[in-house]
Parts: C-alpha cells; sequence; structure tokens
C-alpha cells in the first residue's frame, strides 16, 4: 500500500514536471501583444480598457510567458537571477499621471526588468521592452546618484583596460556601438531610445569636475548611466529563435554590466 502510494506520487511530480515544460515551449504571441498595444494608443481611456480588460488579462499572460523564457535562458549564464520570478521583473500597466502634462491612465507597453536584487535596485540588470514600433533589448542601470557614479568613474580609470574589454571588444560594439551616442553634445540629456543602438542615456556635455579633461577615454566618463540598449523590429520576439540573439546581446553586454555592478554593490 506504501509503495503504490509513493508510485502515485511520483506519477504526480513527473506529469506536473512534464506539463510546465510544455507550457515553457509555447510561444509567446507577439502579434497579439502589439495588436492590443495599437488599440490602448488610439482608445487610452478607462472605459474602453475595462470593456476590453479579458483581452487585457490574456496578452499579460502572453508576455509573461516570454518573460519566464527570458529567464530561464538568462539563468544559464547569470546564476544570480535564478530566484527571480516573472512577479518579481514586470510593472503595472496603470500610469502615474499626478506629475504628467499626460493623462492617459495607460501605458502603450509592456516592460520587464530581470535583475538579482529587485527592479527597483541600482544594480544593473536585464530589460525587454515591447511596444509598438519601439521594441528594444537593454542591459545596464539607467540612473545613478553623484556619489556611486563618482566611484565609478574611478574604477574605469584605475582599471581601464579591464574596461575597455568590456566595452569596445567587437561583440558589444557589434549591439550597443554607437558613435552618435557616445559623442552627442546636445542636449545633456537626451532620450537616446529612439537610436537604433547605443551606450549612455544621459551625458554630462564636458568632463566631470575632478576629473582630467585629457583622459583618452573621457566620454566614458561624461555617462551618467551604463545603460546599453538595441532596438529590435516588430517581428523580433515571434516564434522562439529570439531567445538565442536575446542570449547573444546579453551575453555581449554582461562583463560591462559585471564591471559596474561590482562597484554598487558596495552602497546596496
Amino acid at each position: 500500500m506504501k509503495n503504490n502510494f509513493i508510485l502515485i506520487i511520483c506519477e504526480i511530480r513527473h506529469y506536473v514536471v512534464s506539463l510546465r515544460h510544455k507550457q515553457n515551449h509555447i510561444k509567446m504571441d507577439q502579434k497579439r501583444i502589439l495588436k492590443f498595444l495599437r488599440q490602448v494608443m488610439a482608445n487610452n481611456n478607462r472605459e474602453w480598457f475595462l470593456e476590453h480588460k479579458k483581452e487585457y488579462e490574456a496578452v499579460r499572460a502572453e508576455f509573461e510567458r516570454g518573460v519566464q523564457q527570458a529567464i530561464e535562458r538568462v539563468v544559464t549564464f547569470d546564476p544570480e537571477i535564478a530566484h527571480v520570478k516573472v512577479k518579481d521583473c514586470t510593472y503595472r500597466f496603470y500610469r502615474d499621471t499626478r506629475f504628467s502634462p499626460d493623462k492617459s491612465p495607460y501605458k502603450n507597453h509592456l516592460g520587464a526588468y530581470i535583475n538579482a536584487k529587485n527592479k527597483k535596485a541600482l544594480r544593473g540588470g536585464y530589460y525587454m521592452h515591447l511596444e509598438p514600433d519601439h521594441c528594444l533589448l537593454a542591459v545596464g542601470n539607467y540612473w545613478l546618484p553623484t556619489n556611486i557614479l563618482t566611484s565609478c568613474r574611478n574604477e574605469m580609470m584605475a582599471n581601464t583596460e579591464e574596461w575597455l574589454k568590456c566595452v569596445e571588444n567587437k561583440e558589444f560594439l557589434k549591439y550597443f556601438g554607437s558613435d552618435v551616442a557616445m559623442n552627442t553634445k546636445e542636449p545633456t540629456n537626451v532620450d537616446s531610445w529612439d537610436q537604433p543602438q547605443g551606450f549612455g542615456l544621459a551625458k554630462l556635455k564636458t568632463c566631470p569636475s575632478g576629473f582630467p579633461k585629457d583622459w583618452p577615454h573621457v566620454n566614458y566618463l561624461r555617462l551618467k548611466d551604463y545603460c546599453c540598449w538595441h532596438a529590435v523590429s516588430d517581428t523580433f520576439f515571434e516564434g522562439d529563435g529570439w531567445l538565442d540573439e536575446m542570449e547573444r546581446m546579453f551575453r555581449a553586454a554582461k562583463p560591462m554590466m559585471d564591471f559596474m555592478n561590482a562597484v554598487i554593490d558596495d552602497y546596496e
């Protein structure tokens, strides 16, 4: 009797594992997601949204399936995020309009930030973004306080050779290299997401105070964040081949992120 009970438990566990494995290989329906987001952009009001809430919930489930697949792939080369769940990475669809002139209640995109600590942490992580005509992948962090920026700048000057290996190798430049992104001077805070790829969303106009203006790699000192991004087409996430390309991009950026996270982690 006891042996039969154990066999039944084992069979149930095997069934659950098999079911999860099968579910994880169901492809994310990118077309459905982007179609709904386009509809939201054309009808961004509470009444319309409530009438289509079931579709939103279905689209949300599709996106979260893709996020789960992304997490499982990232774990293969970054075990630090092995504990991360989908709910730790995703955001509310409702906009905070309190301080914005745009009172549209809903976002026009779905995004997920895979971070070993949490999505509000200062340390860098991996980001996937689905938005009509503006899908992208990104790695790093998008904001740091001045004291941590100073430490990061000191670190890159103290270990220049290691830093350059991270950001000037063939793979990094293939996905994130951009002369425009690195050399632009006007204005200081450029919304660089509109560029097809790059490194550094916001930059100082000149070398930061206290650092040598004649340093050969002064452009890196001017960075106010360490975020690199690569825009992808609206068809990028179709099928399951996107996971391979995502992995190549994320692997290319990971050494840069690790370099900065080693500094940032001392403050968190």
